[in-house]
């Protein structure tokens, strides 16, 4: 058959053109967006920062503001990569969830392109829970077999803790809860894992605080 009798042929060439332009958009909004900020940021510079015509940029996304999600959901799957990497040798894997809790918390309330977002909590929890939940979810149920977590739902419980930790976020940056209060925070989402407070506790005490701190994204 004949590359114009394939019907698969040019809509492939579509959708990896489609995905190329897609890509660009996304990494030129991210780019504009944390030099400027997102109010700043203009769909015209993202388009020409991507090199793309100035209209191509709505046939992906609707409004900037749809185009600012996206980046965050981006940022939030390499964050889950980096929590992996950074894991990859702890021997408790209910020390693997909880800093991975600790550094979302850390990443939420510190990193600009974060903050910016929070207040479209309920966009941004569902984000969050889609996007690092095929990490978190898994954490949470190698913990529960472990005997560590006593977690029947793992689902249920990392979108109970991706909306808190959204919640309490925004609560932090606009000084409703102290900054100071994190650890305990923290120690109350780890709870929803059925450990305890004692435990949960002595679980947050023992996390590795520095690399967190050296990787904030």
């Amino acid at each position: 058959m004949s590359t114009s009798e394939d019907p698969t042929a040019p809509s492939g060439r579509v959708a990896r053109r489609q995905r190329r332009n897609r890509d660009a958009l996304i990494r030129a909004a991210g780019a504009v967006m944390t030099e400027k900020g997102i109010d700043a940021a203009t769909m015209l510079e993202i388009a020409e920062r991507a090199d793309v015509g100035a209209g191509t940029v709505y046939n992906y996304f609707k409004s900037k503001d749809e185009l600012a999600v996206a980046v965050l959901e981006e940022m939030m799957h390499d964050l889950a990569v980096e929590i992996e990497e950074i894991t990859v040798g702890f021997e408790d894997p209910a020390q693997v969830y909880a800093f991975g809790v600790r550094t979302v918390l850390h990443t939420a309330t510190t990193d600009l392109s974060w903050k910016q977002m929070l207040y479209r909590s309920e966009v941004i929890a569902d984000a969050l829970f889609r996007r690092m939940g095929p990490f978190a979810i898994r954490d949470l149920r190698r913990a529960a077999q472990a005997g560590r977590f006593q977690v029947p739902d793992a689902e249920l419980v990392w979108r109970l803790t991706a909306h808190a930790i959204v919640g309490v976020s925004l609560a932090i940056t606009t000084e409703s809860v102290p900054p100071g209060a994190k650890d305990e925070i923290v120690v109350r989402l780890l709870c929803m894992t059925g450990i305890g407070a004692d435990a949960a506790t002595d679980l947050a005490a023992h996390l590795p605080i520095d690399q967190i701190a050296k990787n904030p994204r």
